[in-house]
């Protein structure tokens, strides 16, 4: 495990001990997709994989980070940051201490190793859990003040400040704020939250569909941009719509054909996925796995039809999903463009949901599945020595 392993790593790669060691965990979007930046809700659960990092202060002005995964390390000043595609891994920290440093936040230089254990590429935010972790690490270092609201909030900014990717602040939270055993149902305007047991006997199973997806391609910050015109558009007759969070299905189907038809379907999405994700609470809350399994097959036809971020491979793992009587829910997760699915499966059927997926997904595509089970995890945290 990453919580482990950064204490070897970092002894290994500066043969010392580190001052300081923290971890943020991954996490798995139940219900709720592509509609935090449009300041909608929804519920994710922190996983049990994540990101660890550990660290020590240097004198001077320049920044040392070993990706140990990657076998890879790079150096920066402090007063250079910019983003290195020699170095892509390193953007997310330089990104931290950027977002630090417009906070008037000016952290000692250190030299710091990174590992992890989520799956890469499969839309679990191992981007977030490391912003998270390297706010949080920074912290533990110089000893600031910033409330667990604000590291989330900074790590967002490093993402999209920096990094370029206008996401929401859906990952950041659920790294930050998860709780052990619970998804987290988040306001994504207020912040205000509450956790959400999931159904008894359920474990959450994600599928990788072996399909790489880059959150900082033009299709992802397109999406959004896609949306604010839909709130241009339609602010004009509906004054009180500041983002698509405040439009009710009842007046998106009254003035639906004023929009261009792309916007429109992204605006159908967005305002039908966040009703979806209360009615999602309330059949988890009362146990209703048939209602629960309804509502994720149709987020992802909404996300696929209307929003089109899901792609032939996905559809095939939902399919092969949603045919099995011991799943009750799948959809993609994340972004899209590839990655992975979230399903809900029944624990005592995980070994043959998973030869069933595996076996019908290579013979229909071609391709691998890579299956992990998660449980809900508690967020980021400091790590006592080992």
């Amino acid at each position: 495990m990453a919580r482990e392993a950064v204490f070897a790593a970092f002894r290994k790669t500066a043969n010392q001990a580190p001052e300081a060691a923290v971890y943020a965990p991954g996490r798995v979007n139940l219900i709720g997709e592509h509609t935090d930046y449009n300041e909608g809700f929804v519920l994710p659960a922190a996983v049990d994989r994540g990101v660890a990092l550990a660290a020590r202060r240097v004198a001077g002005d320049t920044f040392t980070l070993h990706a140990v995964d990657l076998g890879d390390s790079c150096t920066f000043p402090r007063g250079s940051l910019q983003r290195d595609p020699k170095h892509p891994w390193a953007d997310y920290f330089k990104g931290v201490v950027w977002a630090l440093s417009n906070r008037g936040i000016n952290i000692p230089a250190c030299e710091a190793a990174i590992t992890g254990d989520i799956p890469q590429g499969a839309g679990l935010s191992s981007s977030a859990a490391y912003e998270v972790a390297t706010v949080l690490l920074l912290r533990t270092l110089d000893g600031f003040e910033l409330s667990s609201l604000e590291v989330a909030q900074l790590a967002r900014q490093a993402e999209n400040g920096f990094v370029g990717v206008a996401c929401g602040i859906m990952d950041q939270m659920a790294s930050t704020f998860g709780e052990k055993g619970r998804a987290l149902l988040l306001d994504c305007r207020s912040l205000a939250r509450e956790t959400v047991a999931l159904p008894l006997g359920l474990k959450i199973v994600v599928a990788g569909s072996g399909v790489r997806h880059s959150l900082a391609s033009s299709e992802y910050n397109q999406r959004r941009a896609e949306c604010e015109e839909g709130v241009r558009i339609l602010s004009a007759s509906l004054p009180t719509v500041h983002a698509l969070r405040d439009v009710m299905p009842e007046d998106l189907a009254r003035f639906l054909p004023a929009l261009p038809p792309v916007v429109a379907r992204r605006c159908r999405h967005v305002v039908s996925e966040n009703a979806r994700v209360g009615q999602a609470v309330t059949a988890m809350r009362s146990g209703d796995t048939d209602r629960l399994k309804t509502l994720m097959a149709a987020s992802h036809a909404s996300l696929r039809d209307d929003y089109e971020v899901s792609c032939p491979e996905l559809d095939i793992l939902v399919e092969l999903a949603l045919a099995l009587p011991y799943c009750h829910g799948a959809r993609l997760t994340g972004a899209g463009f590839g990655g992975s699915t979230v399903n809900l499966v029944e624990a005592d059927a995980i070994e043959p949901f998973s030869e069933t997926i595996v076996s019908g997904y290579r013979q229909r595509s071609g391709r691998v599945a890579e299956i992990h089970v998660f449980e809900p995890s508690a967020g980021a945290r400091v790590l006592a020595p080992g």
